[in-house]
């Protein structure tokens, strides 16, 4: 692994960490600011909204910038962000820190994942987008049980810290070990032009890989939303078993994420179905199995395996099919969050129609299938397209 991708996999580490650690400061931080559980509730959903707007307006705004500069100062404002956070004096001081950790999020794994498939061979691309997602899965099963430890020891802002050190180890990994002309492939594109990017938007396969990407990502988080009501509502755990679940579920998504990323990298296209078809299947057994302690066990960590195994193709498949525009790597992060909107509103609906709280299983299998339609309607026509030019 170059040592480049080491710092980049650290830099995912600590703004997965900044996303998900939140979750279990929520009641300190809301008692510290004598505001409700509600309001503090906007740590999350505004920093989720922030993710969304800051992946297409930094990449935008920095397109004929070199990557690994934007990178830098991505990071830095990611520091920044945490340390605002850290030392709020107030609660609207934090929600601000909250929104400027988040504006980087999107443009730092967009393009990101460009540089990092720049530092590996061409065959090897989507592993290299996975090892820098690592950091982000290993954060999704380390952020919740790491703040709500450090915060119960030493205080909330203690996180903060904690994740504010990590940046500043992630920007001097990032500017000591990644090539000062990474983002360019044998072949490739380096920094372009907004013009220029927005022009490879016109292609169908850019905008269909995109729509797989949000309904893949919106049929696992419709069901993940809801899965502590399903655990302790069907399954018969105890709130107190939540925690471990959600680990379990996290392992699912680091190996995932590592399968992903070497099958895509034999046969992408055929990869991704399957993920998005594994997925499918998962999310169904599950909604019907869900009344079982151990089904629920093996079926959480099949639903995290199957959910990340197509985000590092999908990733190179969206930038492939943009001939290498960074706005469309962080498109596809936008899309992944517009994803998730739509995955948990329609699993609430299923909730609110009275259809229980295996509905949420059920509802993310359709949209994970509508995944599926989509993704094959984008082989076909790719292959089409390839035997019209051959």
């Amino acid at each position: 692994m170059p040592s480049g991708l080491v710092a980049l996999a650290l830099g995912g580490f600590g703004i997965g960490l900044t996303e998900f650690l939140i979750a279990g400061l929520l009641p300190q931080v809301a008692s510290s600011f004598a505001v409700s559980e509600a309001t503090a509730g906007w740590l999350i959903s505004g920093y989720a909204l922030s993710v969304a707007v800051g992946a297409i307006v930094l990449t935008a705004a920095t397109a004929r910038l070199p990557r690994k500069q934007v990178l830098v100062g991505l990071v830095a404002l990611f520091v920044i962000g945490n340390l605002l956070s850290a030392i709020a004096p107030s609660y609207p001081v934090m929600l601000l820190g909250r929104i400027v950790a988040a504006l980087c999020h999107g443009s730092f794994f967009g393009i990101g994942s460009l540089v990092a498939r720049s530092l590996v061979a061409p065959e090897r691309k989507s592993r290299a987008v996975a090892a820098m997602f690592a950091g982000l899965t290993v954060a999704n099963v380390l952020g919740v049980p790491f703040g709500a430890l450090v915060g119960e020891r030493w205080g909330w802002r203690a996180a903060f810290w904690a994740v504010t050190g990590i940046g500043v180890l992630a920007l001097a990994g990032i500017v000591a070990l990644v090539p000062a002309r990474s983002g360019t492939e044998p072949g490739g594109a380096t920094a372009r032009g907004l013009r220029d990017q927005l022009r490879e938007f016109r292609s169908s396969q850019v905008w269909l890989t995109l729509a797989a990407t949000a309904l893949g990502y919106g049929g696992m988080f419709g069901a993940f939303s809801y899965i502590a009501y399903t655990f302790t509502e069907v399954g018969g755990f105890s709130p107190g078993d939540v925690a471990w679940l959600l680990m379990v579920y996290g392992v699912g998504l680091v190996v995932g994420n590592l399968i992903g990323g070497r099958a895509a990298d034999r046969d992408r296209d055929r990869a991704l179905i399957l993920a998005l078809v594994g997925l499918t299947v998962t999310l169904a057994v599950f909604g019907l199995l869900a009344g079982s302690a151990v089904a629920s066990v093996i079926l959480v960590f099949l639903m995290g395996v199957a959910g990340f195994a197509s985000v590092p193709g999908m990733i190179t498949r969206v930038t492939d099919a943009a001939h290498g525009a960074a706005l469309a790597a962080s498109a596809n992060v936008s899309a992944s969050n517009v994803g998730n909107a739509l995955g948990a509103w329609l699993g609430g609906l299923a909730i609110t129609a009275g259809l229980g709280y295996t509905a949420p299983l059920f509802t993310g299998a359709a949209i994970a299938l509508a995944s599926v339609v989509v993704l094959l309607v984008a082989v076909r026509q790719a292959k089409s397209f390839e035997r019209q030019n051959s």
